[in-house]
C-alpha cells in the first residue's frame, strides 16, 4: 500500500479543480513569489500543489505514480512524506535563491520538486532498474536516467533554454531527496568501535 502518493495525487487534483474554478487569486496567494515580490511564508510548500496547465500536472503527477509508489513501499510512508516534504522546500529555496540573484520576479509553481527528490531517491534504492526513455525509447539503468536528466537540468537552467521552466527548482528537490536518503542511511550504518 502506498496512501502518502495516492493523497498526494488527490490533493494535486484537488488543488488544480480548485485552481481552475477560481483562478489568479489562487496564484497571488499560494505559488512560490520572490522575496520582496509577494512571497509568503506558507508558499514554500502550498505552490507545489498548484500548477500551470493540465500538462504540467499530468507530467508530474505521472511521474509521482510511476516513481512514488516504489520509493514510498521502500521507506515506508511515514519517510516517504518526510523525502517528498524536504524536496519540495530544497526546491522552493533554490528557485527563491535563483530568483533574487538573476532578479526575476515571476511566480514559480508545480510538483516538480517533490517529483525530483523522488527520483533521486528511486536511484539510489533502484540503481539497476532499468527506465525506457519515451522519446527516443532507450532503455536505461535508474542511476543513469537520473543522472542524465540532472545534467539536462544544469544545462537548461545554465544556458537560459527552455523559458518558464524551474530547473534549479528541480535541482534543488533532487538534492532534497538525495540528502534524505543519505542522511537515513548515514545513521543506520553500523558503527565501529575501536
Amino acid at each position: 500500500m502506498t496512501p502518502i502518493t495516492y493523497a498526494l495525487l488527490i490533493a494535486n487534483l484537488i488543488a488544480y479543480g480548485i485552481e481552475a474554478a477560481v483562478g489568479g487569486n489562487l496564484v497571488e496567494q499560494f505559488a512560490l513569489w520572490p522575496l520582496g515580490a509577494g512571497f509568503q511564508i506558507w508558499q514554500l510548500v502550498t505552490s507545489a500543489f498548484l500548477h500551470a496547465n493540465l500538462t504540467q500536472l499530468a507530467t508530474n503527477m505521472f511521474g509521482l505514480w510511476m516513481f512514488g509508489r516504489a520509493v514510498e513501499q521502500a521507506l515506508g510512508s511515514a519517510r516517504f512524506l518526510q523525502l517528498y516534504c524536504a524536496s519540495v522546500l530544497t526546491a522552493s529555496l533554490a528557485q527563491l535563491l535563483v530568483c533574487a540573484l538573476l532578479g526575476q520576479v515571476q511566480p514559480t509553481l508545480g510538483a516538480s520538486g517533490g517529483l525530483f527528490g523522488v527520483l533521486a531517491a528511486f536511484a539510489l534504492l533502484f540503481p539497476k532498474q532499468t527506465i525506457v526513455l519515451l522519446f527516443p525509447p532507450i532503455p536505461l539503468p535508474a542511476r543513469v536516467f537520473v543522472l542524465l536528466y540532472a545534467a539536462f537540468e544544469l544545462f537548461s537552467g545554465v544556458a537560459g533554454t527552455q523559458s518558464g521552466v524551474a530547473h534549479f527548482a528541480h535541482l534543488g528537490g533532487l538534492v532534497g531527496g538525495y540528502t534524505m536518503l543519505l542522511l537515513w542511511r548515514r545513521r543506520a550504518a553500523p558503527m565501529h568501535r575501536s
